[in-house]
Order: C-alpha cells, then structure tokens, then sequence
C-alpha cells in the first residue's frame, strides 16, 4: 500500500508522544528513542494493516507497548551489567528542588504496579482519554478507570501529598508567604 501524504504526517506528529510515552515506560532516553524507531519501523512495515480515518495514535501506542514488553521480557533472561550498577550508584542528584522533586515522582512511578502506571502514563502523561488507553491495554473502561485512580491514590500516599498545591514554585512562593506571616502574626 502506498503510504498516503496524511499517514505519513501523523506518524510525524506521532514521535514526540511515542518519545515521551517511551521515555516513562522505561526511564531511559536512549533506549526510549530505540523503542520510538523500533515502532516506527514496525508502523511502516505493517501499514497495510492501518485503516486509515482511524486512530493512529492508539495504534502507535500499542505497537510501541508491544515492542516494549517484547524487549522486557527478553532481557529478563539476560544477566545484569555489574558495571552499570556501580556507574548508577555513582550519579549524584541535582541541587534543583525541581530536580528533586522530579525524581523523587519518578521514583514513586516506578513502585506502581505496572498495569496503574501504564494506565497513569496513558491517561494523565499522554493526555489519552480512558476509552483510547482501555483499547490500547486491551482491557474494560471502567478498569482502566479503576487504575488510574488507584496510581494516584498510591502517588499521593507515596509522595506524602496533601493537595496539589504542594507542588510548583507557587508551593514554595505560598511556603514563604506562610513563614513571613505567621512571624509577623507572632509580633
């Protein structure tokens, strides 16, 4: 089939999603950008099988998924790089708050089971709606409500997360605001 000028735009348009969806399901740029190639190549191969007026992206979704539990489920047969896992102890954090608070989330992400941070990462990272990530994982509308919900609740549990205005340079702003009054408040 020959590619039509719209396919080949939106997979265009397709590849900073794929790159940011990758980047979450495996925490590593360089491999995200393997997994976004790896996608495409597979998109491209399989274009026949595209109808084109349907949802190009759920359907990148899903081969990017597929490609990535492929490659999961290979290297977890492999042995693990004794020298990567110093290098990794010797990384030392950044000095930014934002930094911090940026890995400390990524860090929490990690500990959801992965179906709630697939379900997460589909819905609130990719901006997907519940029923395009039920169909890219296969599963009911109301399970993939159920999971995100869930990874928010346990995020929040997590991350010691009383309101979402504990975030942002707002919170640290509204931090100081609240010293400087309550001294003054004490006068």
């Amino acid at each position: 089939m020959e590619a039509s000028a719209n396919v080949k735009q939106d997979l265009l348009k397709a590849i900073p999603n794929l790159r940011a969806f990758a980047i979450s399901l495996c925490g590593n740029p360089e491999r995200a950008d393997d997994l976004v190639q790896e996608t495409l190549i597979r998109a491209w191969a399989n274009l026949s099988s595209f109808t084109e007026g349907t949802n190009m992206v759920a359907w990148l979704y899903t081969i990017l998924r597929n490609v990535f539990y492929s490659e999961y489920r290979k290297r977890s047969r492999e042995v693990e790089d004794v020298e990567g896992r110093i290098a990794a102890t010797q990384a030392s954090p950044p000095p930014q708050e934002g930094h911090m608070n940026l890995r400390d989330f990524r860090q929490a992400l990690d500990k959801l089971p992965d179906d709630q941070r697939e379900a997460l990462i589909l819905v609130g990272g990719a901006g997907l709606s519940y029923e395009e990530a039920a169909e890219i994982c296969g599963c009911a509308l109301g399970t993939i409500k159920s999971r995100v919900n869930r990874a928010r609740t346990r995020l929040a549990h997590t991350l010691a997360v009383q309101s979402a205005h504990e975030f942002g340079p707002e919170a640290e702003w509204q931090a100081i605001l609240d010293r400087t009054g309550s001294s003054r408040a004490s006068r």
